[in-house]
């Protein structure tokens, strides 16, 4: 059995054809999937999703992309959200400066993201992370703000050095399309020095959709793309990489059937 540990079936773009993409991925051998949310309404949805779809859960959370308006409201309502039974995880949160140069922007996010850390320590749930151009800056508040369940750093983009590093704080890592792209080698590199206990698949659907499916919309199906690279990188049986990574997803969010 794989999972796809961070997808986005609440996007536009997948949420009108949700029932047949989750068919095609249990047909491929998906059998959970963690739809994420990035402000409110998106996180309402995923939460709708989880109760239409035994094998989806829901994050729920303000993505540093989408702080403009935020407010202690908003944050109320992701912490109403946060305690539906189908919900395994606050996210997604943290920082992006790719997109965000100025140092204002930086300072909200910061605030924002340690808010949302709280919250989840308060909830008792992991994090799921956007770490974008910002990776100093994310090990700095998570080892200064420890979040008591951990989390993952989605799609994984900083260096070797840096993820081991995340790892002795007790953080996971998800990787998705760029692993299987001719000239993306850090990511690569990452995914064979990766601890085998804190690897995790997943697909950022519907973006970054893996070789052969560059340049279309991306959806959970595809994760088993990434099942297989990971294995060839690793130099590992895909049988038992599955395997170990079902249960890291498994230890992680606490996800059961």
């Amino acid at each position: 059995m794989i999972y796809d540990s961070h997808c986005h079936l609440n996007d536009p773009k997948l949420y009108p054809n949700r029932a047949e993409i989750i068919r095609r991925a249990m047909d491929n051998g998906v059998a959970y999937f963690l739809c994420v949310g990035w402000d409110v309404e998106s996180s309402k949805l995923a939460i709708s999703i989880a109760h239409e779809f035994p094998s989806v859960y829901a994050a729920v959370g303000l993505h540093p992309e989408n702080l403009e308006g935020v407010d202690a409201y908003s944050l109320e309502e992701i912490k109403k959200m946060a305690k539906d039974h189908k919900v395994v995880s606050i996210g997604e949160i943290g920082l992006d400066y790719h997109w965000f140069k100025d140092e204002k922007d930086h300072i909200k996010q910061k605030e924002w993201f340690i808010k949302q850390i709280d919250l989840a320590n308060e909830l008792g749930l992991p994090v799921s992370i956007h770490a974008r151009d910002a990776t100093q800056d994310t090990y700095d508040i998570l080892k200064e703000h420890p979040v008591l369940k951990k989390g993952n750093l989605h799609c994984y983009s900083g260096s070797k050095e840096m993820m081991l590093e995340f790892a002795k704080l007790g953080y996971y890592f998800g990787f998705d399309g760029p692993i299987t792209y001719k000239n993306s080698i850090v990511p690569k590199e990452c995914v064979k020095a990766c601890p085998a206990d804190r690897l995790l698949m997943e697909t950022d659907s519907p973006y970054l959709s893996p070789i052969p499916y560059r340049g279309q919309d991306n959806e959970p199906a595809h994760v088993k793309e990434i099942a297989e690279q990971m294995a060839l990188l690793r130099g590992e049986e895909i049988e038992s990489l599955e395997n170990r990574l079902l249960n890291n997803f498994k230890n992680l969010f606490h996800v059961e059937q």
